[in-house]
């Protein structure tokens, strides 16, 4: 009952979706004591923010059926907050907060615009318009460079306790450093948890439903009396705040950040992918999708370089397994998820419960 109402009654109606949420959601609890080292835990500190970026644009996309380009300006404005609010006052509390209080205060604002402006046009321009704002908020970041540091970036420091120097205890506990690293993992951990359970609130509420209404039929729901641009709008706000505070993690967690980090065009593609993957309409899958696209992505490479060394016998199979055609595979992984699972992951695990 209570797992029930923590989960909004989003129950995963299958139960090897319920036992592959279960494992994730342990593993990344667990992640610094089951797979130690500096790369795992910078791997799953980014699943983490991942699935709070993938989440918010499915609110958008797979909830409501609104195409933006802009999403990966929200997650800009976030890690740009904390990067320039850090750098200018100092690494304290207070510091964060403001650019955090700050970040948030921007995108809505700008969300609120866009949304007003131009969710009353077409689904096709008012994708065009959101990647024309966002390539000019990139141009706009690389040029500021008394600001944003420009191309270079921003490096900057942060509280202390929440610092890879700063220790606990100078014994290990289960062979893993009690640190600031650790603590600040399990501050990025517990945020993804608390956002993520938002989002499903907000997906199963009556607010929720309204939005699968208009994803549905927008002309219906128009009819019968439902604004549909209030509520289009108010979910791209929403949408926005919770990719802001996902750049907000990213940023914590990196301690920089710059154009190419938390802006670029490369990051919109993967969120589009991910959502596919995972499945549209389902917070699920973009936990699913986060997971099993961000691990794709940074351990690929290694594989290949194995079955590289592997085949170097077969000249042929080795050129095929060089670790430099790592987007290659990527690529076709991406081609098969999508040939073999048309509504994503949990999509289909829950149509195959269903039968």
């Amino acid at each position: 009952m209570f797992l029930k109402r923590l989960l909004s009654n989003d129950m995963p109606k299958s139960r090897l979706l319920a036992l592959l949420l279960v494992a994730l959601f342990l593993a990344l609890a667990f992640a610094p004591f089951l797979f130690p080292g500096v790369k795992a835990l910078s791997v799953a500190a980014k699943i983490l923010v991942f699935v709070v970026l993938v989440a918010s644009f499915d609110l958008l996309l797979g909830y409501t059926g609104i195409v933006s380009f802009a999403h990966t300006m929200f997650f800009g404005i976030g890690a740009y907050g904390i990067a320039i609010s850090a750098s200018r006052i100092g690494p304290d509390w207070g510091a964060v907060l403001l650019g955090l209080g700050a970040s948030l205060a921007i995108s809505l604002v700008l969300s609120l615009a866009i949304g007003l402006f131009s969710l009353r046009v077409r689904a096709i321009f008012f994708a065009m318009i959101t990647l024309a704002v966002a390539s000019a908020f990139q141009t706009l970041a690389s040029q500021l460079s008394d600001f944003t540091g420009g191309e270079d970036g921003l490096t900057f420091k942060l509280p202390e306790l929440i610092s890879p120097s700063f220790e606990f205890s100078e014994e290990p506990f289960l062979g893993v450093s009690l640190d600031g690293r650790l603590l600040c993992y399990y501050l990025l951990f517990v945020a993804a948890v608390v956002l993520v359970l938002a989002m499903l609130r907000i997906v199963n509420s009556p607010f929720g439903r309204v939005l699968q209404a208009i994803r549905e039929n927008e002309f219906r729901a128009e009819a019968i009396g439902y604004r549909v641009v209030v509520y289009r709008t108010t979910a791209a706000v929403l949408s926005a705040l919770f990719a802001t505070l996902a750049g907000a993690m990213l940023a914590i967690w990196l301690r920089y950040n710059g154009p190419d980090t938390s802006l670029s065009f490369e990051i919109m593609i993967d969120v589009l992918l991910i959502v596919v993957i995972g499945g549209m309409g389902t917070i699920y899958g973009a936990a699913i999708g986060a997971v099993l696209f961000v691990i794709a992505q940074s351990y690929l490479q290694d594989l290949l370089r194995i079955g590289n060394e592997a085949a170097s016998g077969l000249p042929w199979l080795a050129a095929l397994l060089s670790p430099d055609r790592w987007l290659l595979w990527l690529g076709l992984l991406f081609v098969l998820s999508v040939y073999y699972f048309p509504t994503g992951i949990v999509g289909k695990l829950r149509a195959r419960a269903a039968r």
